[in-house]
């Protein structure tokens, strides 16, 4: 595996894209410590507020995401410019998307239930640029010789029934599934085949009429979440911080 990363990030002129991963956790994994020390009343470390208003984290973080993808398209070839670009771009993306659960809500839930939504971001996406970078590609197609190997009609054949797998896999409301599944396809044709999760838009429209598929889906998304909500809970609040916990949470439904 080692070698395989080396290869992939190095001899393949994926360099750029690794400095931006490491820029990308270490920003995240910096700012959740400097965050729970504010939280915690600890260190020299204070929320910005000039004027009164709050400026978070988010905002620095659209500026070098802005600043560091504009300086990585104008800069040509693999060289330190390039990385340096990467490197601003990729600490830019770890400090927005520690903060898309408030983008998602347009309201600052960042030690809230609903901050969790942060964390799924950032561990789809660690997965997703650390699939590429060992050596797996988007859609399962490596590179366009396999359009001249395979034939134009198999290749964008392969690619739709990816894409198709992947949106059926989002409309069963398995996101993890959907995004992992465009670089290994045959995890979007399980999360495809499998029933979907209540509350999805696919079970709102297929189950509605249906109610035995739809007791067994609450059935099996409830053994599912019962199976692995205490381990992706300690993962959260482990590297994330435990969120504010509130009455309401005692009759949330279970994590999606």
């Amino acid at each position: 595996m080692a070698g395989r990363w080396q290869t992939a990030a190095g001899e393949s002129g994926r360099l750029p894209l690794t400095v931006a991963l490491a820029a990308f956790v270490g920003a995240f994994l910096v700012t959740r410590v400097i965050t729970r020390m504010i939280r915690a009343g600890r260190g020299p470390f204070r929320n910005v507020r000039p004027g009164g208003l709050h400026i978070h984290h988010v905002v620095p973080g659209v500026v070098l995401t802005v600043v560091g993808g504009f300086w990585a398209v104008g800069v040509s070839g693999e060289g330190v410019a390039r990385c340096l670009a990467a490197g601003v771009f990729g600490a830019g993306a770890g400090l927005v998307l520690d903060e898309f659960a408030l983008i998602l809500h347009l309201q600052d839930v960042y030690w809230s239930r609903e901050g969790r939504a942060s964390i799924e971001a950032i561990t789809l996406t660690v997965a997703a640029v650390a699939a590429v970078l060992s050596g797996f590609s988007p859609l399962g197609v490596d590179s366009f010789g396999d359009l001249a190997t395979a034939g134009r009609g198999t290749w964008i054949a392969v690619i739709v029934a990816d894409v198709l797998c992947a949106a059926v896999a989002f409309a069963k409301g398995k996101m993890r599934l959907g995004v992992l599944g465009l670089f290994v396809p045959v995890l979007g044709l399980v999360a495809a085949i499998r029933l979907a999760r209540p509350g999805s838009p696919w079970a709102a429209r297929r189950y509605r009429d249906r109610p035995a598929a739809l007791a067994r889906a609450e059935r099996r998304t409830a053994a599912h979440d019962a199976r692995w909500r205490r381990l992706r809970t300690w993962f959260q609040d482990t590297i994330a911080g435990a969120p504010t916990h509130t009455p309401d949470d005692d009759n949330d439904r279970p994590d999606r």
